[in-house]
């Protein structure tokens, strides 16, 4: 017979020991049900994640491919200057920028379960006809539709992960799909380096087969896509109804959902509501930093490893262990995040170690120096991004709310894009890169100092919120406070 207990689990992260016992003694907690538990989570993991990270990983393959393909030659058989080749990566920004917020307002009304494969299955289409253009003017074309159909999909798959999974066991998965970011990384050094040996097939170079292949296959898992992805715990077909309903609970105790359908419902002044938020603004002045440090890292990674004095085609596979160590560190800081509930402590260790890794590129003139410089700075803030991400996801109720405020962060993320093409393109000269390093230093330092604001903001709300539960009752409580309620303690 399976044991069950009304205690909380030592290993339930959203259950750690140092949670207030007073945020739960106003409402009643799920008897904890270990083996159903376990369960649950496990076939969470199976079913949803490898869906959404294979969603991620096609994204920002699709997206920052481009940089592979420059280096493979399309900036000279597109007779390119440098300037053209940042106003191509900011035609993309301008439409992602624009689709973010409307898009995720959207997701919950229209379906995740429509509206992501459905934009998944657009921009492979749109990727594909990249391999196609033969003109300056056709590559902005594709890049303009490929940011309005991939705008929503980092904001709307934290959301759809939000429907999901409790606060507490939120940044593992975040990091989990993140991760496939590094991993796109490290892959499209590795099939760039493969598919640019197909130079001249069909009459076409090999940048343009980059842009082919990967676009068709993104296509194929769109359309695969659609009979996979659920639309809630409650239409989960791999979860039976005792499962469905212990998620329910959770979710409703954990406060990710509201305690009834009102609570939940869509309006406008919850959209306002978020825009007063400070933890989002502080957590948007630090998504515009990470945005820059992040695109330009990600986009440019190639052409800085190339002007170390690598070879275009040996630069491909160069750019592939830096990424590889992200992989690893996302996923170790994302445990340490959600187990011992530091998302704050986690972000500024990111950021630190971009600071060191921007201060050795730029102080030091060994190539291999260089080049080492690399496994602290992409690995720091491809731990940072997912850290951030989770954070703003866990900060905000209800369901409008929490929509914006994950919106506005990637907003000012993709914000940071733009002038990461800028410096990175045109403003500052290859190899050494010395106003981009210099400016992605700043960012890194100010990342660090603007984290550790957030989190002692957040750690003095909930001392006050502290203070409330103790001198009154949750019943005298307006419901609709969300994360103004003194029962909803932030994740610091």
């Amino acid at each position: 017979m399976e044991k069950t207990s009304s205690r909380p689990s030592s290993s339930d992260p959203e259950k750690h020991p140092d949670s207030d016992s007073s945020q739960r003694s106003e409402s009643p907690a799920v008897t904890v049900n270990h083996a159903l538990e376990k369960r649950v989570w496990r076939k969470m993991d199976m079913w949803i994640l490898p869906v959404v990270a294979m969603f991620y990983l096609l994204s920002f393959l699709d997206r920052t491919n481009l940089g592979n393909a420059r280096v493979a030659g399309l900036q000279k058989d597109l007779k390119m200057t440098n300037q053209q080749y940042s106003i191509a990566l900011t035609v993309t920004y301008v439409p992602y920028i624009v689709a973010e917020l409307p898009s995720n307002l959207l997701l919950k009304v229209v379906g995740p379960n429509l509206m992501l494969p459905t934009m998944l299955t657009l921009w492979g289409v749109v990727t594909t006809l990249q391999g196609t253009v033969k003109t300056y003017h056709g590559l902005l074309a594709c890049r303009f539709f490929l940011g309005l159909f991939e705008g929503g999909v980092f904001p709307g798959l934290v959301l759809y992960l939000s429907f999901f999974y409790p606060r507490q066991r939120l940044n593992l998965r975040i990091s989990a799909f993140f991760s496939s970011a590094s991993i796109s990384g490290a892959f499209s050094g590795l099939l760039a380096f493969g598919i640019i040996n197909m130079n001249g097939i069909g009459h076409r170079p090999g940048w343009a087969w980059i842009f082919i292949l990967e676009g068709l296959f993104t296509v194929l898992f769109g359309l695969f896509s659609f009979f996979f992805l659920p639309a809630s715990p409650s239409h989960a077909r791999f979860l039976n109804q005792e499962e469905k309903a212990y998620v329910q609970a959770k979710l409703k105790e954990d406060g990710t959902t509201g305690k009834n359908d009102e609570v939940d419902k869509f309006s406008w002044r919850e959209v306002g509501m978020a825009f007063k938020l400070p933890q989002v603004w502080m957590l948007a002045i630090i998504f515009f930093f990470d945005g820059t440090v992040l695109y330009g890292l990600a986009y440019f990674a190639p052409s800085i490893v190339q002007g170390l004095g690598f070879t275009a085609t040996r630069s491909q596979l160069m750019s592939v262990p830096p990424f590889a160590v992200a992989f690893v560190l996302t996923m170790i800081g994302a445990y340490i995040s959600d187990r011992y509930r530091c998302r704050g402590f986690v972000s500024m260790f990111a950021c630190t170690l971009c600071v060191i890794g921007f201060a050795i590129f730029l102080g030091s003139k060994k190539h291999s120096v260089q080049y080492g410089s690399l496994f602290l700075s992409i690995p720091g803030t491809y731990l940072s991004a997912p850290t951030l991400s989770a954070w703003s996801a866990n900060n905000a109720a209800p369901h409008a709310r929490r929509a914006t405020a994950i919106a506005i962060g990637f907003i000012m993320t993709n914000s940071g894009g733009i002038l990461a093409t800028w410096l990175l393109g045109s403003l500052s000269p290859a190899p050494r890169y010395t106003k981009a390093t210099i400016t992605l230093l700043i960012f890194s330092i100010l990342m660090v100092l603007v984290s550790g604001l957030n989190t002692w903001y957040l750690w003095d709300q909930n001392k006050k919120k502290k203070v409330i539960r103790e001198t009154t009752s949750r019943h005298e409580e307006d419901p609709g406070l969300g994360d103004k309620s003194a029962w909803f303690e932030y994740a610091l």
